[in-house]
């Protein structure tokens, strides 16, 4: 397999993907929060004193994947169809659960938009939950699936029935 992103010197390259087809694309991605039962009981119940701690974190989620291009070097400007993010409380584990779900029709992958969904989405609650707990943990993202394009589709082997 070859590093797409570098030259015949090892200069790094934005990849140039105009001779490829445009295909109906989507990707999935996770990530968890994990903190104090207090906190997850905060937010459960909305009295942070921030406000609606995850709806602004979607809110934050979906602005963060549009702006993947200019976060990630590399990466290309996409006409994102779909953005989502959703959350998902785990008592059992003290934590939530947020998906960002991505898709455009184009020439390139939107791993990276839904990664950086679900990433910012998680930054926002720990930023807006710091005052009730700091040691906070953002742990398990990432790429639950992907389908279009020349490679097709990919289910994460690590993650299956999640």
């Amino acid at each position: 397999m070859e590093f797409t992103h570098f030259d015949e010197q090892g200069n790094a390259r934005m990849v140039d993907v105009g001779d490829k087809a445009d295909t109906k694309r989507e990707a999935v991605a996770r990530g968890t929060i994990f903190m104090s039962p207090q906190c997850l009981d905060m937010v459960s119940r909305g009295t942070m004193a921030k406000g609606d701690v995850l709806g602004v974190a979607r809110v934050a989620g979906i602005m963060g994947a549009k702006r993947t291009s200019e976060l990630i070097p590399l990466c290309h400007i996409l006409n994102l169809t779909k953005l989502n993010v959703d959350f998902t409380i785990k008592e059992e584990m003290s934590g939530i659960e947020a998906v960002c779900t991505a898709r455009t029709t184009g020439k390139t992958g939107v791993e990276m938009e839904a990664l950086t969904g679900a990433t910012v989405a998680l930054l926002t609650i720990y930023d807006m939950c710091k005052a009730v707990d700091k040691s906070m943990e953002i742990g398990n993202v990432y790429l639950e699936r992907k389908s279009g394009g020349k490679s097709g589709d990919f289910h994460n082997p690590r993650h299956n029935g999640e």
